[in-house]
């Protein structure tokens, strides 16, 4: 193809300023007309005179009615007789003789339309120049070859355009696949994080060996987190003057909700050791130790707690959290409201003015239930909430039977309910029933 700027000198700069959405009229065009009645000596002198001109506008009244190529008049006027035929008569005669369809366009018309139609005519007629008409109405003559060499430029535009394009794709593509790599690399540090985070939270639950050691309680629980690490929390601590029993639920789950609960059993186990025995104190010092820990961590985490000390028969509930279920021998059913016995751990420096413990009787036979929201809010395929009904109606009807039995029929019966829906929060069921005396023991229970 030959220079752009040789192709400049012959055709006009037009060529200079073309992008893909040239259209014929930002290419160079021609104008020159005249009347049909000027003789063909006229037109033979201007076309020698002007070699590039592609042809000549014709006008009758100065109106447009037709156009001849230089290459059809110069072609007529070789053969024999053209000369005395038409050099001195109007220019009128010989368009009648030469007159043949062209091609015509709007001046808006795209670069490669033209082209590919132009080059799909006869071969008579590939060469004969083009009409371009603007929206004045004006005609004008474009010839063949400059529209081709207009489409050959754009071409090579295209290309270097999808050349650049395509290694603009290729650096993006590399960008990507080394933030793949990254990310792969940082979810392969997270995964080994959530493992131990999980593998620290199970070795804290109590095991099947210190549940057995608990002789005046059958004791069932059961844990099943929503991700990896869950955010629900039970423990189960005999000590010198009992048992104490927690449960509780902190927002959200995953490691940091893992590593809360890490904390708090933690906290708990310590001043258990300590022997704080007053409820009050006891959260309070448990809740100002969470609190500063999640003011460091400039975490937005909170649990819901409940603290149950039993003796002999006895329990002392304390603590916000859900309610607490108790079967009773005589086949009635207890449904105890936590929300006015504290508040929630880490949330407030200070929460002794919220804490108010109550006391109820556990006697033999008995069963206290205590549960985290991922069994009531389970959900059904429908949407429908499991619920405390629910819950409260198979504790019930299964009140007879050990700690284990009474866990398994609420569990089988919550997932027969949501059938296989997804599982939002985690599910955590602590079953204590007070064995009768002179019976033998149910085996102890652990978590599944």
């Amino acid at each position: 193809m030959l220079e752009l700027e040789r192709l400049s000198d012959i055709y006009g700069s037009s060529l200079d300023s073309l992008h893909l959405n040239s259209t014929l009229q930002d290419l160079a065009l021609e104008s020159f007309s005249l009347d049909v009645e000027v003789p063909g000596s006229v037109l033979v002198g201007h076309f020698n005179q002007n070699p590039l001109l592609p042809g000549v506008i014709l006008l009758k009244n100065q109106r447009f009615c037709g156009m001849i190529s230089r290459r059809k008049c110069l072609e007529i006027m070789s053969r024999p007789y053209g000369i005395e035929l038409f050099y001195n008569r109007p220019i009128q005669c010989l368009y009648d003789f030469v007159k043949s369809d062209h091609l015509s366009y709007p001046g808006d018309s795209d670069i490669f339309t033209a082209a590919r139609q132009c080059l799909q005519r006869s071969p008579a007629d590939l060469y004969e120049p083009l009409l371009v008409v603007l929206r004045d109405g004006s005609h004008h003559l474009l010839d063949v070859h400059k529209l081709l060499i207009a489409q050959s430029q754009l071409y090579e535009i295209a290309s270097k355009l999808l050349e650049q394009r395509r290694q603009e794709l290729d650096r993006a593509n590399a960008e990507v696949q080394e933030l793949n790599e990254r990310l792969k690399a940082e979810n392969l540090r997270l995964s080994s994080e959530v493992h131990i985070a999980h593998q620290l939270q199970q070795m804290l639950l109590p095991t099947d060996q210190e549940l057995a050691q608990i002789q005046d309680l059958d004791i069932a629980a059961y844990m099943e987190p929503a991700a990896e690490v869950g955010g629900d929390y039970y423990d189960i601590l005999p000590h010198a003057n009992g048992v104490t029993i927690s449960i509780g639920d902190v927002t959200g789950h995953g490691l940091e909700s893992g590593v809360f609960t890490i904390m708090v059993q933690t906290a708990i186990r310590t001043l258990l050791s300590a022997q704080e025995t007053d409820p009050v104190r006891f959260l309070s010092i448990l809740n100002q130790t969470i609190y500063d820990n999640v003011e460091r961590m400039n975490s937005d985490r909170n649990l819901t707690l409940s603290l149950i000390d039993y003796h002999q028969g006895r329990l002392q509930l304390s603590g916000q959290h859900e309610e607490a279920i108790l079967l009773r021998q005589d086949g009635s059913l207890e449904r105890i409201d936590t929300l006015d016995l504290g508040f929630p751990i880490g949330l407030d420096s200070d929460i002794s003015s919220f804490i108010h413990p109550i006391e109820r009787e556990l006697h033999p036979g008995e069963t206290l239930i205590l549960y985290t929201d991922g069994i009531t809010e389970a959900e059904a395929p429908n949407g429908d909430f499991y619920g405390i009904e629910r819950l409260c109606h198979i504790a019930r009807q299964h009140a007879h039977r050990s700690a284990q039995g009474i866990q398994q029929a609420i569990i089988q019966h919550l997932k027969d309910y949501i059938n296989g829906h997804k599982i939002y929060d985690d599910i955590t069921l602590l079953v204590l029933k007070r064995k009768l005396r002179g019976k033998p023991s149910y085996p102890a229970q652990s978590r599944t």
